[in-house]
C-alpha cells in the first residue's frame, strides 16, 4: 500500500514494510488547526510499530499527544465514535483509561483526505511492553494477577453501558459467529455485506476446513452462551495495551490503552481473549509445553475472580470457549488483508495459521493441558 521506509511488526513477529505511511509533519500542521492540544510546531518523537494503522507521539510545548490514523475503509469517524463513547463511559466510572481528545468543535474523530484521525492524551505510567506483539506471553505472574483484577474492574464498569453492535466487522473482535447456533448459515447471510471475505473463502474448501478444525469446538457452545449477557468489552487485553507504575514493591496498572477491537461480546469472551493473548507463545509452538504458560493463565484467572467471582460453571464455559474465541476476529483479519491491503500472504496467515491453526492446536496434548488446568481451576 505504500513505499514508506517506515517498518512495523509482521504477523510472524518479523519486521516488514508498513502498509500505511507514517504520520508526517504536514499532518501535524493540519491537525493543529483543529485540536487546541496540539501545536503546529510539535515534533514527532515516536512512530508505532503496530501494523494495522499509523500512530505516533508528538511532543509540543504543552506536552505530548498520541495520534492515530486509520484508512477510511477501516475506520470512519462514526465508527471511531463508537469506541470513544465507550471510553468516555469507563472514564466516568473511574477506570484508568487514557482520555480521548476533542477538537474545537467537540469532535473526537476527524475524516480528512481519505484518512480518519483520533488524538489521545499520553497515558500515565511506563509502557513496559511497547514493542511486544500481542501474541507475546506474559511471564510476570504478579502483573498477570493485576491484569486480571483490572479486567474485572473494567467489566464491572461496563455493566452500566449499553450501545448497539459495532457498524463494522473489520478488525473488531465480535462474537456473532460463536453465539450463533449455525455459524455457517450466518456467514452465508453476511455474503452481500462482506464481499472481500466471501471472495477469499470461495477460493478454498473453507466449509470442509471449518467443519474439520473449528466447528467441533462450537458444538453445544452457542446454547450455553445464551446465559452470558452482552457486555461491551476491551477484546484485546494484552499487557502491551497497559501502562504500569511502581507502588512500593508492587507494579500496578496506571492506564488502559487501545479500544480498537472493543464491541459488545461478554465478560467470558474478554477473559478468554486475555488468556489467549497472554498465556500462549503462538509463534513458538514448536517448543511444546515451554510455549504454554499455564501459570500465567491460572494467575490471570485468579486475579479476575478476586474482583469478579466466577462460579464453577462459568469457568468450565471459559475453558470451552477458549479454543474458538478467535473465530470472528480471525475472519475479520482475513477480510482486512484480502479486501483492503491486498495481501494474500497475510490473509493466508490469518486463515490457515490463526483461524484453523489455533483451533487445531487446542486438540494437541499441549493445548489439552492448558484446557485441563482451567477446568481444574473451576
Amino acid at each position: 500500500m505504500t513505499t514508506s521506509p517506515h517498518r512495523v511488526q509482521g504477523l510472524n513477529n518479523d519486521e516488514v514494510p508498513a502498509d500505511w505511511p507514517a504520520i508526517s509533519a504536514g499532518e501535524i500542521t493540519w491537525l493543529a488547526t483543529r485540536f487546541p492540544q496540539l501545536e503546529a510546531t510539535a515534533t514527532l518523537i515516536w512512530h508505532s510499530p503496530r501494523p494495522m494503522s499509523a500512530a505516533a507521539i508528538a511532543q509540543g510545548v504543552n506536552g505530548r499527544v498520541f495520534i492515530k490514523r486509520h484508512h477510511h475503509r477501516v475506520r470512519t469517524a462514526a465508527t471511531l465514535a463508537e469506541e470513544h463513547r465507550f471510553i468516555a463511559h469507563l472514564v466516568r466510572a473511574g477506570v484508568p483509561v487514557v482520555d480521548v481528545l476533542a477538537d474545537r468543535s467537540g469532535a473526537t474523530a476527524l475524516a480528512h483526505e481519505g484518512w480518519t484521525y483520533e488524538l489521545h492524551a499520553v497515558g500515565e505510567g511506563d509502557d513496559l511492553y511497547r514493542d511486544a506483539p500481542s501474541w507475546t506471553p506474559l511471564t510476570d505472574l504478579a502483573q498477570a494477577r493485576e491484569a486480571g483484577r483490572m479486567l474485572a474492574a473494567l467489566h464491572h464498569a461496563a455493566e452500566s453501558y449499553t450501545a448497539p453492535q459495532r457498524d463494522t466487522h473489520i478488525l473488531v473482535a465480535r462474537d456473532d459467529l460463536i453465539r450463533s447456533p449455525d455459524p455457517i448459515a450466518l456467514l452465508a447471510r453476511d455474503a452481500s455485506t462482506r464481499p472481500a471475505l466471501h471472495d477469499y473463502l470461495s477460493r478454498r474448501p473453507w466449509l470442509q476446513e471449518l467443519q474439520q478444525d473449528v466447528l467441533p469446538w462450537h458444538n453445544g457452545l452457542a446454547a450455553r452462551l445464551q446465559a452470558e449477557p452482552r457486555l461491551w468489552a476491551h477484546n484485546d487485553w494484552h499487557v502491551s495495551n497497559l501502562l504500569w507504575q511502581r507502588e512500593g514493591e508492587a507494579t500496578r496498572i496506571a492506564s488502559v490503552l487501545d479500544f480498537g477491537l472493543a464491541s459488545p461480546t461478554s465478560a467470558l469472551f474478554d477473559l478468554a481473549t486475555a488468556i489467549e493473548r497472554n498465556a500462549i507463545a503462538w509463534l513458538e509452538l514448536e517448543r511444546g509445553m515451554a510455549a504454554v504458560h499455564v501459570d500465567t493463565a491460572l494467575v490471570l484467572l485468579d486475579g479476575y475472580r478476586q474482583v469478579r467471582p466466577l462460579p464453577a460453571a462459568q469457568v468450565h464455559l471459559l475453558a470451552d470457549l477458549l479454543p474458538i474465541v478467535h473465530l470472528d476476529f480471525a475472519l475479520s483479519e482475513v477480510e482486512y488483508f484480502h479486501g483492503i491491503t491486498g495481501s494474500t500472504a497475510n490473509a493466508d496467515i490469518a486463515y490457515y495459521d490463526f483461524l484453523l491453526g489455533h483451533a487445531r492446536w487446542f486438540g494437541s496434548a499441549d493445548g489439552q493441558a492448558l484446557l485441563s488446568a482451567l477446568h481444574a481451576a473451576a
